[in-house]
């Protein structure tokens, strides 16, 4: 999952000019509307503060800077005229940094990363829960821990849920097969394998969602919206020994009683909360937060269930809040005493299910997507709280992200039924503006106006009908004043690494760090990547058949050739042309261009039977992806 691990590399400012008075009115607009005076999230995210790094610059072992402290200093006092307030606030938190303490027993890592690791003293070490999206985070997380605390050994890992900002660093603070590790039902089901499909497009996205590319500060990338960004490191996982499924709720690790809340399908598809009766704590994973989350986040993913999430949230309530002096989550900051945490969890709960009831309200009305994003607006009494305010999921997406679960991205409208393809549909409303001149001045009329939402539509039709500089910098320009503007630090990102594509054309991400997600594939898992990297046109001709083999793991698996697409089974007996037979990760070197078929052969490692010509004929109906395709202009 490159998406959290990527580094922020460029050290010019990206925003080419200062806010207009349209955007300066908005952001005016919006903080009249907020209460700035409520300070309770500088107290909880300021509490129990111990200490933080002596070195500010944390390293890999070959010396990159993977995290420099000394950045976030710059995330204080009134928000610059370049970001809007809210967001602002948002970084100024998660900039804070160190280890805090939460209660007696419970220490936590903020600000080291994306997410958060907590620590919780058992009888004969440290049990970790959520150990960070690195290697070298984690290790330093727990080095500090060390050093302020005493030194303890780790006794247990508890991962909350299946994305890897939470289970990434486990190799920094243990080595495999040396400590128990719990984690939800369904875990490695979707750990490694929740991005293999569509990997290559979410990958993509996620670089511009997380702001990969631009600079931090003020001009640039200010804030995750979660977090604490870092760049890079070695992501791996250690695999779970303790499956918590519905019979095993009630565990006993290293001393500590844990009370589990299996919460499947929520923030992620395999996810868990966790109640600890000797210290009155709830850990509530990441369904809750100190901001609005995704329901469908813009890198892409399947749309998560707003209802369901909320009802979670409420079964929480009912079991724990009454009984907790203390809650706290896999980002943000802790939030104490019963009170609040029984108000929280309402009203966050009360968020969510109004995002998912008044946008079904609104779409059995005949409203589309768009139109529910434009009318919905969460009543006042929830949209005051800081933590129902769209730092990183935004209302607006989500509520879309609801009208698409039920309904999907058509409308119902049939002349959006089987619309151009957007570069085709640009031309022709270029054209039918009255040409290039015509369009591109209609553009700077509405830019100049402030209308920057339907100036970007107008300089977007421009660039994708193979508009010229003009076109492109009056886009970017756009989408400078919308980066302003965005409260969510999501969409900030998005748009400044448009005008950062359109000003200086698409950039690779450069990655310092090691990603080992991959070696945990299953075999089904890589026969899915394969299968969506087919060209079809080579996959035409005589059908054929190839076996694959795997005696480590004991599997065997047919692939299926025809009619221009790959299909894999399952089987013990059916035929095929040849067999390749291979260990796992011999497979998966195989299939990431890391190993060639004559070092594998060898080394002994594989063995080809049958019809090896059939064999060439498969290893040669595969596209190599395309990582680096752009988003704004059009595609080559």
């Amino acid at each position: 999952m490159r998406a959290i691990i990527l580094a922020l590399f460029i050290a010019t400012p990206v925003l080419a000019a200062p806010p207009n008075a349209a955007t300066t009115a908005a952001n005016a607009k919006l903080a009249a509307t907020l209460d700035f005076t409520d300070t309770q999230d500088f107290d909880f995210a300021a509490r129990g503060f111990v200490a933080s790094r002596g070195d500010p610059l944390v390293k890999d072992a070959n010396g990159a800077v993977l995290r420099d402290f000394r950045e976030d200093a710059q995330f204080s006092g009134p928000a610059p005229a370049t970001v809007n307030p809210s967001l602002w606030r948002n970084a100024a938190l998660v900039a804070k940094h160190g280890l805090f303490k939460v209660m007696d027993g419970i220490w936590q890592i903020r600000g080291f990363d994306l997410s958060v690791m907590t620590l919780i003293a058992g009888t004969t070490g440290w049990i970790i829960v959520d150990p960070l999206t690195t290697e070298e985070m984690a290790a330093a997380g727990l080095a500090l821990a060390n050093e302020k605390l005493g030194r303890r050994p780790v006794s247990a890992i508890v991962y909350t849920h299946s994305h890897a900002d939470h289970f990434g660093g486990a190799g920094g603070v243990a080595k495999p097969g040396s400590v128990p590790i719990y984690a939800p039902q369904g875990f490695m089901d979707h750990a490694v394998a929740e991005n293999v499909i569509a990997g290559g497009a979410m990958i993509r996205r996620a670089d511009y969602m997380f702001g990969q590319l631009l600079p931090r500060g003020p001009e640039g990338q200010v804030s995750s919206g979660l977090g604490a960004v870092r760049a890079g490191g070695t992501i791996g996982l250690l695999p779970p020994t303790h499956e918590i499924t519905p019979e095993t709720l009630v565990q006993t690790i290293d001393g500590i009683a844990f009370e589990f809340q299996l919460t499947p399908d929520t923030e992620a598809p395999a996810e868990m909360n966790f109640y600890l009766p000797g210290l009155r704590a709830l850990c509530m994973a990441e369904n809750a937060n100190g901001a609005m989350h995704n329901l469908l986040t813009p890198r892409g993913a399947l749309v998560r269930d707003a209802k369901g999430w909320a009802a979670q949230l409420l079964k929480s309530r009912r079991a724990y809040a009454a009984k907790s002096d203390v809650m706290f989550a896999s980002h943000f900051w802790p939030r104490w005493g019963s009170a609040e945490i029984d108000r929280y969890l309402l009203e966050h709960a009360q968020a969510y299910a109004f995002v998912h009831n008044e946008s079904v309200r609104l779409l059995n009305r005949g409203l589309d997507a768009g139109e529910i994003a434009e009318a919905i607006a969460l009543p006042p009494p929830l949209a005051k709280r800081w933590f129902n305010r769209g730092h990183y999921g935004s209302l607006k997406f989500n509520a879309r992200a609801v009208y698409q679960r039920y309904l999907g991205a058509f409308n119902g409208d049939p002349a959006t039924l089987d619309p151009l393809p957007r570069d085709e549909q640009a031309r022709k409303w270029v054209e039918a503006l009255g040409g290039p001149a015509r369009t591109l001045a209609l553009a700077r009329k509405a830019a100049a106006a402030g209308e920057d939402r339907w100036a970007a539509t107008l300089f977007g039709q421009m660039v994708r009908a193979g508009g010229d500089s003009d076109a492109r910098e009056g886009l970017a320009a756009s989408f400078d004043q919308l980066a302003i503007q965005a409260e969510s630090a999501v969409w900030r990102n998005f748009y400044l690494s448009g005008a950062q594509e359109l000003r200086g054309g698409v950039k690779p991400v450069r990655v310092p760090g090691t990603n080992r997600l991959g070696a945990n594939l299953r075999v089904a898992d890589v026969l899915d990547a394969m299968s969506v990297r087919v060209l079809p046109e080579r996959a035409l001709g005589p059908a054929f058949a190839v076996a694959i083999v795997a005696p480590d793991v004991g599997e065997r698996h047919l692939i299926s050739i025809g009619n221009g697409v790959m299909l894999h089974e399952v089987s013990d007996d059916l035929p095929a042309d040849a067999t390749l037979t291979l260990p796992r990760l011999g497979l998966i070197g195989l299939v990431a261009g890391q190993v060639t078929p004559a070092a594998l052969m060898g080394a002994g490692q594989m063995q080809i039977s049958g019809n090896p010509a059939v064999l060439q004929r498969l290893l040669g109906l595969f596209e190599t992806p395309v990582p680096n395709f752009p988003l704004v202009t059009p595609l080559p």
